[in-house]
């Protein structure tokens, strides 16, 4: 008898210590945030407050600018955590990419995910991803955190169904010119709430003009784009100096939104050309830059 409680407690000992294990290893793991975007809501709320429309053709959006941005505000909000991803959710006709679109989903740390677009222009089955995103992503504990940027009430189940499995949803919206563009019922149930401003948008949403740059007789090669920003590095170093370089440092690959922001604008004066809508020559670029800054430290 004695033996058999021996063995007992031998065995109780036995699984508290892997119980130990196990909740030390969880405590050593990181919290991961990932950034959910419902397109629709975004280009009409950032639109009519840069812009004073909401119609997509009337305005750009400079998506990769913007999506920079939102990540470098989420690593300052989520100080503790790393980013997942982002998640981009659109409508498109029978859900085939349009340009703009595939360009986004070229992104690095960027998921697109598509609805449909009915005879309207108005999204269906976008709300429904999101909803199996959250969920999924939460009771996988893939997740701790999620900053949702939408304003429809069909939202709500998704907030819902990440928070019971203990996910935190913190709701981002944009600043209205007049009222609210996010429903009331949404706002109740989340667990955070932002607003971004005009300052924020401002950058990355502009009235649709003639390009500021001709282009060129033949597109610049990433190895002409990378070399302009090693240049811009090289003067953004000696006019901030390495104080400035050590702070930068830590969000690599990602440069904070202002930066990047002066980044392009800067290179696109040096090329006279559109860097826009072009992908791999902005990666390039911020590739250029970033060698430029390792080698001098």
């Amino acid at each position: 008898m004695n033996d058999d409680l021996a063995a007992l407690q031998a065995r109780i000992d036995r699984t508290n210590e892997l119980l130990q294990r196990m909740l030390a290893e969880v405590a050593k793991t990181p919290s991961t945030h990932a950034i959910f975007v419902d397109a629709g809501y975004l280009y009409a709320a950032a639109g009519r407050l840069v812009t004073g429309t909401e119609d997509r053709r009337a305005f750009d959006l400079d998506a990769e600018g913007l999506i920079e941005a939102l990540i470098d505000r989420a690593r300052t909000i989520f100080a503790d955590s790393r980013l997942l991803r982002v998640y981009w959710y659109d409508g498109a006709r029978r859900r085939i990419h349009t340009a703009e679109q595939q360009s986004i989903a070229e992104l690095p740390d960027v998921k697109v995910r598509l609805g449909n677009l009915n005879a309207n222009n108005q999204q269906k089955g976008v709300d429904s991803l999101i909803r199996s995103d959250l969920e999924s992503l939460a009771r996988h504990r893939a997740i701790s955190d999620a900053a949702l940027i939408g304003g429809d009430e069909d939202l709500v189940s998704a907030v819902e169904a990440a928070q019971g499995y203990g996910a935190r949803v913190h709701l981002w919206g944009i600043e209205a010119p007049e009222g609210r563009n996010q429903a009331e019922p949404l706002l109740w149930e989340v667990d955070s709430q932002r607003t971004f401003d005009l300052d924020f948008f401002k950058p990355y949403v502009s009235r649709r003009t003639a390009p500021a740059y001709e282009p060129t007789a033949s597109r610049p090669s990433r190895d002409d784009v990378r070399f302009v920003g090693a240049q811009i590095a090289a003067k953004w170093l000696s006019a901030r100096g390495r104080e400035a370089l050590v702070e930068l440092l830590p969000g690599h690959p990602y440069l904070p939104g202002s930066v990047d922001q002066d980044l392009l604008v800067e290179a696109e004066g040096l090329l006279q050309y559109s860097l826009r809508g072009q992908a791999d020559l902005r990666r390039a670029l911020r590739d250029g830059f970033w060698e430029h800054l390792q080698t001098q430290y």
